[in-house]
């Protein structure tokens, strides 16, 4: 990671710290943006559970931290229902929805 790679995701770390509404808009956002990208998505969790603490963020979704860790890992490869821990951790749900047609 280059130098200003990690200086922006310290300062998103930061923004994101204690801060659940600015949480719940970078997930979104990203969902939005990166729909077909679970890399994206699990990086996205990954930077809210450095803000939260990970060892917090693992005991709230009922994990590890050494299995919070693996998942969210450059090779993770994570099970439905540890997503939805997570998800739920953070006061969260998935929902599903209908994706919006474009007109013309």
């Amino acid at each position: 990671m280059s130098k200003a790679s990690a200086d922006y995701r310290d300062a998103l770390v930061k923004v994101l710290r204690g801060n659940e509404e600015e949480q719940l808009l970078y997930l979104q956002a990203t969902l939005e943006d990166n729909w077909d990208s679970p890399v994206a998505f699990l990086l996205c969790l990954k930077t809210i559970a450095e803000a939260r603490g990970f060892k917090n963020f693992a005991e709230e979704a009922g994990l590890s931290r050494e299995s919070l860790y693996r998942t969210l890992s450059a090779d993770g490869n994570p099970k439905l229902d540890t997503v939805f821990k997570m998800v739920h951790a953070l006061g969260l749900k998935l929902t599903v929805e209908p994706i919006e047609k474009k007109v013309g």
